[in-house]
């Protein structure tokens, strides 16, 4: 176990991506130091630690910056072997393992590139536009339901629990209401069995203590409606 204070997180709470880091530690069994950062005001601290994209998750483990969420999850697996693996383990000329582990990082960044973008766009857009990303969201998350299949998690490392795209995509789970609220869908309805994913990740130790409620979160995206003037 890491000893206390060697890693530090640069997080702000409603982030996804840093409730990534803050799970995977969790479920790693490492401790961390959570620092909240002013995203108006940004520290010193962050802004020497990530002078390329000036923003966070950053985790310093011992005084030394990983950036980007994913990069970060999987450096914990390899700066941490003992731990659970998030990833299947890197076994040379193991095919398999190596295509198990292709596998997570693509959907890892659909997540990113799909489910994220478009969730900024449903509560930006109104009318028609708006409605549009609803359909799109519908899809996305139909998308990932049928990666899912019939399994009880995505799994990735291993062992019947929390691999790296069930992490990945976990903290989302938060917004799903607002995504409902702002799209005019159920998650229930359109996806039900990664609505049953999201209920039994919830049940979790390690995302439960890192999640906020989707009623904050709502609250949350009025105040970006507000301050972006899309009210």
């Amino acid at each position: 176990m890491a000893e206390e204070k060697e890693l530090v997180l640069l997080d702000f709470w409603v982030s996804p991506f840093g409730q990534r880091c803050r799970i995977a530690m969790a479920e790693k069994g490492l401790e961390f130091e959570y620092r909240e950062e002013d995203l108006g005001n940004k520290s010193d601290l962050l802004l020497r630690s990530n002078p390329v994209h000036r923003k966070i998750p950053v985790l310093l483990h011992a005084g030394r910056p990983v950036s980007e969420s994913l990069v970060i999850l999987q450096y914990l697996d390899d700066a941490f072997p003992g731990t659970p693996h998030l990833l299947p383990p890197a076994n040379s000329g193991d095919a398999d393992a190596a295509y198990a582990r292709a596998t997570a990082r693509f959907w890892a960044d659909y997540v990113d590139k799909k489910l994220y973008d478009c969730g900024s766009r449903l509560w930006r857009l109104k009318g028609e536009p708006q409605a549009a990303a609803g359909r799109e969201m519908a899809e996305i998350l139909r998308t990932l339901e049928a990666e899912l299949g019939d399994r009880e998690f995505f799994g990735g490392g291993g062992g019947g629990r929390l691999g790296f795209v069930d992490v990945a995509l976990v903290p989302f789970t938060a917004w799903f209401y607002s995504y409902e609220r702002c799209g005019g869908f159920s998650v229930e309805e359109v996806a039900p069995r990664l609505a049953a994913w999201a209920r039994r990740c919830g049940r979790i130790d390690s995302v439960a203590k890192h999640l906020p409620s989707p009623e904050k979160v709502y609250d949350f995206v009025g105040v970006l409606k507000k301050k972006y003037g899309v009210e």
